[in-house]
This record gives C-alpha cells, sequence and structure tokens, in this order.
C-alpha cells in the first residue's frame, strides 16, 4: 500500500516552477482569480505567503500572494 504522505517523489515535485506556475495561473484565471501573484522561493523561506505547491525537485516552493496584480488592467478613471 502506498502512503501518500510521501510528497517528494510525487510528479507535482519534480515539476519545474514555470511549468507549475503556468498550471496554476490557468485554475485561477479560469475561476476569474485577479490580482495575485504566485512566486518561487526557496524551501523556508515562505514568510506569510500561502504555498500552493512544490517544484524543481521539492527544493522551492510556490507561493501565492493576494493584492499584487502581475499585469494591473487600466481602471475606468484612465480611460477618462
Amino acid at each position: 500500500m502506498r502512503s501518500s504522505a510521501i510528497r517528494s517523489d510525487s510528479p507535482a515535485a519534480r515539476k519545474s516552477c514555470d511549468d507549475l506556475k503556468a498550471e496554476i495561473s490557468k485554475k485561477l484565471d479560469a475561476k476569474g482569480v485577479v490580482g495575485y501573484t504566485l512566486d518561487p522561493v526557496d524551501k523556508g523561506k515562505e514568510g506569510d505567503a500561502k504555498v500552493v505547491g512544490t517544484c524543481d525537485g521539492n527544493t522551492k516552493s510556490l507561493t501565492y500572494t493576494r493584492g499584487a496584480a502581475a499585469e494591473p488592467k487600466p481602471s475606468a478613471e484612465a480611460k477618462k
């Protein structure tokens, strides 16, 4: 019987950070989520950010931070 607690050999842990970031971004965008950033950081240096995945052989964490848009959209006021 395989244990789900072992994550270091999972396909997600072996995935590159760029691939994982693109995959998660696609899901968030499909749900209409805006104003976020996804950043790969060294394991243990996540700070207050929410960890949404691991990548690069389980050496990095992909963090999600709300409130900072990667691509800001023009506001209604800017169109005037």
